[in-house]
């Protein structure tokens, strides 16, 4: 069973496709407000967010790229507006999969499983007994917990899900801080050496697996990439 937030201004549509959702198992969690569902989303835990975008005060894109400033938890944004440069704005502002309206509850329940799959696939990642927890939000070695910052959490999760492959720094801070933040790859430099000292620390050979890569970023290399 996963929590599932939906998220409308409509309370029709609420109602809907709460109808769609629940039958599959699946707990469902509803606001009819921009602000709340942010606030929903960092109170607690939530698997799948389906977000209206033309709502009043706080639109979905707008409410889609402050959640994305601190989660990733899969989002599929629910519009009447089906035209190609509001697909692109809503993938860019961090949305996982996009709906348009109307739709029958085939089409959605099929993108809902589909998203739900693969983010289960992508919850933990683990190396050389450094585990990643996504949905718990924690970081341990050898059953030791790790305290790092938001931010930082969210790079070592990029890497470790990603073992070989090389993330320059703006595919980092798209990860971490979202697009349009402003930040610069210094910051990102800062982050991650902080973050080496700390998984240092806790006795794990970081060293031997956050590579620098000379020209485009960072990457992460496993027991199978042959980094011993």
């Amino acid at each position: 069973m996963a929590t599932i937030l939906i998220v409308d201004d409509e309370t029709r549509m609420l109602d809907l496709v709460a109808l769609y959702v629940a039958p599959y198992g699946h707990r469902v969690l509803k606001e009819s407000d921009g602000e709340a569902a942010v606030n929903r989303v960092a109170d607690e835990p939530v698997d799948l967010v389906i977000l209206d975008v033309m709502m009043p005060k706080m639109n979905g894109w707008e409410v889609c790229q402050d959640i994305r400033s601190f989660s990733d938890v899969p989002i599929i944004m629910l519009t009447a507006r089906d035209g190609k440069e509001d697909v692109v704005k809503g993938l860019r502002y961090g949305a996982d999969d996009y709906v348009t309206k109307p739709f029958d509850e085939g089409e959605l329940m099929a993108r809902v499983d589909a998203l739900l799959r693969r983010t289960k696939r992508q919850d933990e990642a683990a190396c050389g007994g450094l585990v990643w927890n996504g949905r718990e939000r924690a970081l341990s070695f050898e059953g030791e917990a790790i305290h790092l910052t938001p931010k930082e959490f969210d790079t070592i999760g990029l890497f470790l899900r990603n073992p070989g492959r090389a993330f320059s720094r703006e595919e980092i801070i798209e990860t971490a801080w979202g697009l349009g933040s402003g930040t610069e790859g210094r910051t990102v430099d800062t982050h991650i050496r902080n973050m080496r000292e700390k998984i240092k620390k806790s006795g794990f050979p970081v060293e031997d697996h956050l590579k620098t890569v000379w020209g485009k970023g960072y990457k992460w290399e496993s027991e199978r990439d042959g980094s011993h």
